[in-house]
This record gives C-alpha cells, sequence and structure tokens, in this order.
C-alpha cells in the first residue's frame, strides 16, 4: 500500500512541477534559459518516478503507464486553470510518453537490467524529452500573443534582463537541455531504483 501511494505522491508532484514548467512561454527575454531548465526538471521528475514504478513492479511497459498518469493529471489540472482565465496550451501535448517509452526499450531490451536501465534509460530519457519539449513548444500558440493575450506583472529589477539574450548557451536550448539531462537522468534513475530497496 505505501508503495502505490508513494507512486501516486509522485505522480501527483511531477504533474505540479510540470504544469508550472509551462510558464516559460511568459518569459520572452529568458525563454531559452527557462526552457533548458525546465525541460530539465521534467525529465527528472519523470525518471525518478517512471524508474520507482518500473522497478517495483518489474514489468516493461509500467513506465509508459506512469507518464500517462502524469499527462491525465497534467490535462485535469490544465483544465482547472483554464476554468480560471489561464491559457490551456501551455503542455497540452504528452511530451513524456515517448521518453518513457524509451525507458520501457531500455529495461526490456537488456533483460530487465537495472544497470542497463540507469545508464541507457537515463541517458535516452535526458537526451529525448528536450526534444520532444520543443516539438511541443513549435505546437503551442505564439508565444508572444498568448502572453499580450494574458499579461503578468513586470519582472522585477534584478531578473531584467541588461542587454539581449542573443546567442546564448550556443542558440541550442535543446542541445544544452539533453546534455545536462542525459548526466542528471541518470542520477535520478539511480534514486528512483533505489526506492524500492527500502
Amino acid at each position: 500500500c505505501t508503495h502505490y501511494l508513494f507512486i501516486v505522491v509522485v505522480a501527483v508532484n511531477s504533474t505540479l512541477l510540470t504544469i508550472n514548467a509551462g510558464d516559460y512561454i511568459f518569459y520572452t527575454d529568458w525563454a531559452w534559459t527557462s526552457f533548458v531548465v525546465f525541460s530539465i526538471s521534467q525529465t527528472l521528475m519523470l525518471t525518478v518516478g517512471a524508474c520507482y514504478y518500473l522497478t517495483f513492479t518489474g514489468v516493461p511497459g509500467t513506465a509508459t503507464y506512469y507518464a500517462l498518469i502524469m499527462t491525465v493529471y497534467t490535462w485535469i489540472a490544465k483544465g482547472a486553470w483554464f476554468a480560471l482565465g489561464h491559457p490551456y496550451d501551455f503542455i497540452v501535448t504528452p511530451v513524456w510518453l515517448p521518453s518513457a517509452m524509451l525507458l520501457d526499450l531500455a529495461y526490456w531490451a537488456t533483460k530487465k537490467n537495472k544497470h542497463s536501465l540507469i545508464l541507457f534509460g537515463g541517458v535516452l530519457v535526458g537526451m529525448s524529452l528536450p526534444l520532444f519539449n520543443m516539438v511541443n513548444l513549435i505546437t503551442v500558440a505564439d508565444p508572444l500573443e498568448t502572453a499580450f493575450k494574458y499579461p503578468r506583472p513586470t519582472l522585477p529589477p534584478y531578473m531584467t534582463p541588461i542587454e539581449p539574450q542573443v546567442g546564448k548557451f550556443y542558440n541550442s536550448p535543446v542541445a544544452l537541455g539533453a546534455g545536462a539531462g542525459a548526466v542528471l537522468a541518470c542520477t535520478f534513475a539511480a534514486l528512483g531504483c533505489k526506492l524500492t530497496t527500502w
């Protein structure tokens, strides 16, 4: 019972984090920086919960099921936000599902080898999610149009950019997010696996 309760708690917290991760479309001056940070946060939350669930059940496919839980929770919560006047199209595409499928594939293809899941699965999720997240960003409404339609308070002085962030991170937030995510996701995959040995 405790294990299943933990799965639900992690899924809910993953959902809360990923809901807020949609806000990067508002920060037009810092959009790429925010995109990288939020991509990594989503990668890590997906990895730790999915690896826990996967190694707890030992059944390939449960990582994808976990991602589906996150997706459905997000759709429901976004629907509630939409009713309160927030835009709905932050994260409506299931960006976690294909990455979770790669996690399942790594586990299944190596005959349920935990170490392969941590190394290969972690790298695959870390490198793929920023890519899928960029596809998600491309498919949502234009960020500037949305920002003007749903105005937010101006940034405080200490967060206001001094100069345009042109060329920041070599103009490749996907590559930066994928590189950092691939390294960090392995650590969180190991944590997710370790949680089943309490």
